[in-house]
């Protein structure tokens, strides 16, 4: 296995710059996910490290070995992509073992280790099939053994669960987790989907517009967003951010109060009384009634989605904007009707506007 490392890489296609200078370290045998939005980037960098796209500019290590002029055969990378890309007239074994048979390998250990895929995979029954004899999560399935067949440093995943419904993603996701286990194996994962970043990744790295937001474990990520950005993109649903003017400042908090929300000190630094802020808090954070000792934002009741396990009320505040809340039990909500929602300031964040 291998570690990589990222120096100051760039993209350009044409005058558009699309990567602008990543700094990333991935450890041997770590799980990586890169997480954003829709165009900012993270299949372009994926690209990059597999040899599919130029570096304009930036050092790509592999290994210690600078990877920049190397084929992608030559990097000790295997790819799994989007599309399952299977042979439809081969069998399972076939599609598993073609780039061994190109390679000229010997007929006994394309054999061995096709087999040896096939019982990690738990493919062995399936062998003798072909695609469109198979369920979309057991094509995927053929598609990441054809990546460990080549026996890579390093794994590469373009969003390979994109294409399947969510009972597949979920049974996938947890394959995924256990072949990483079982192979030690270093892997670098792209997702727009931040479920699949929080339960698979050891390291997440947020990017957006073509630059890295924030690199830390899931847990921290969700925690101690670096900066709005983060805070939005990582939680569902996403973080809620109501406009709030600083009142007061003293030992390291800040007081901020709005329409809508309480007076209420949050803890916070950089900021001076009378500054525009806006105040970020989780709707998993905020509760039935506003106690004097918490925070508190007030509207009145828009929506209500009762999901069973839990209930999300989507609120109008007094400031003309809208919470939601995710309140942990099914609930009834009438609406219309005036709800003041509480909140531990320790879990808000104050941004500035």
């Amino acid at each position: 296995m291998a570690g990589l490392r990222l120096e100051n890489l760039r993209k350009k296609f044409g005058a558009i710059e699309i990567i602008k200078g990543v700094d990333l370290d991935i450890s041997d045998g770590e799980f990586v996910v890169f997480v954003g939005p829709s165009g900012c980037g993270k299949s372009t960098l994926l690209r990059m490290i597999a040899g599919l796209e130029d570096i304009t500019a930036g050092d790509l290590f592999i290994d210690g070995a600078r990877c920049n002029e190397m084929e992608p055969r030559e990097r000790g990378i295997a790819m799994v992509f989007q599309s399952y890309a299977l042979y439809p007239h081969l069998s399972v074994f076939d599609n598993m073992s073609f780039g061994l048979t190109l390679d000229r390998r010997p007929k006994a250990e394309i054999e061995a280790r096709v087999r040896e895929a096939a019982r990690i995979l738990k493919l062995e029954e399936l062998l003798h099939r072909r695609p469109a004899q198979l369920s979309g999560g057991q094509r995927q399935r053929v598609a990441i053994g054809r990546a460990i067949v080549r026996k890579p440093s390093v794994f590469l995943f373009d969003e390979p669960l994109s294409n399947l419904d969510a009972a597949l993603r979920m049974d996938m996701r947890m394959e995924i987790a256990r072949l990483h286990k079982e192979l030690g194996a270093t892997m670098i994962y792209v997702t727009h989907d931040q479920v699949e970043a929080m339960t698979l990744a050891d390291k997440i790295v947020v990017l957006d517009g073509g630059k890295v937001q924030q690199v830390g474990a899931p847990i921290e990520l969700y925690k101690k967003p670096a900066n709005r950005f983060v805070a939005g993109f990582i939680g569902s649903p996403k973080m809620n951010f109501l406009d709030v003017t600083v009142t007061r400042v003293a030992d390291g908090s800040a007081q901020v109060e709005s329409p809508s929300v309480a007076p209420v000190a949050v803890q916070a630094s950089g900021f001076a009384a009378g500054d525009r802020a806006v105040l970020g808090v989780r709707p998993q954070a905020l509760r039935d009634g506003g106690a004097t000792a918490l925070g508190s934002i007030k509207g009145h009741v828009s929506l209500v989605e009762r999901l069973g396990h839990e209930t999300i009320v989507s609120l109008d505040t007094a400031s003309g904007e809208r919470a939601l809340a995710a309140i942990p039990q099914d609930a009834t909500y009438e609406p219309g009707s005036a709800v003041t929602f509480g909140f531990d300031p320790g879990a808000a964040h104050l941004f500035a506007a």
